[in-house]
């Protein structure tokens, strides 16, 4: 499993989540409007979950329901 970026990130961008990852997992894209948890590379350390600053961050399992769509989002990010 893995942590997942829900939607209070989405306009925020904030990266002191990249800054604490120990892999690197976590990217974004110019034209994204949110950072995204690479969940093939994430180590589920779960540094980045207090930092945040929107607490937008949450283990795979623990998202809560009305966030359930950034599940596969997540994932989508990197297919």
């Amino acid at each position: 499993m893995t942590y997942i970026i829900a939607e209070p990130c989405v306009g925020v961008k904030d990266a002191t989540c990249t800054d604490v990852c120990p892999v690197d997992c976590i990217h974004t894209a110019d034209d994204a409007d949110m950072y995204y948890i690479d969940p093939y590379e994430c180590i589920d350390c779960g540094a980045c979950e207090p930092v945040c600053p929107v607490s937008a961050i949450f283990y795979e399992y623990s998202v809560p329901g009305h966030w359930n769509a950034y599940i596969a989002k997540n994932y989508d990010f990197f297919k």
